[in-house]
């Protein structure tokens, strides 16, 4: 863990599925120094947790020998982080899944990463990079009671 400046933490972690656990760890230390309540935290580490399977699985297609960046920045009403990998990014969105269909299985059970995201953190952006890496941004609120 490099810490690159007084607001901003850097993680690389190995291509390899159980890394995202450092992540999650991480950026909940991370919430939890700037006063994040218990609940926000457990729904930041499942974010960050699907976007770093999904930078291993996807992004980088399991390849051991590239890294997931995981670049957390502490503001003083939100943190942001990026979750950066190898990949081309997404050529098209997937389609809304049918939690009813998947259910029953009618529908792969899997493919629910990006959704469950969304409705964890207030603000995502999936980016594709010109120098061939790609990223998701998302950001969640520091609501003061």
């Amino acid at each position: 863990m490099e810490v690159v400046s007084s607001s901003t933490v850097e993680v690389k972690l190995p291509s390899r599925l159980g890394f995202e656990k450092v992540a999650m760890s991480t950026a909940a230390s991370v919430a939890k120094l700037m006063g994040f309540p218990e609940d926000r935290i457990e729904d930041l580490k499942t974010a960050i947790a699907e976007a770093c399977i999904n930078a291993i699985e996807h992004g980088n297609r399991l390849n051991e020998n590239l890294t997931v960046g995981v670049v957390l920045s502490a503001g003083t009403d939100a943190l942001e982080v990026k979750v950066i990998d190898d990949g081309k990014g997404l050529s098209r969105r997937p389609a809304q899944p049918d939690i009813d269909r998947k259910m029953h299985g009618e529908e792969d059970p899997r493919g629910m990463g990006m959704f469950l995201i969304q409705a964890l953190v207030d603000e995502v952006e999936w980016v594709a990079d010109q120098r061939g890496s790609s990223y998701v941004r998302l950001v969640i609120r520091l609501h003061k009671h």
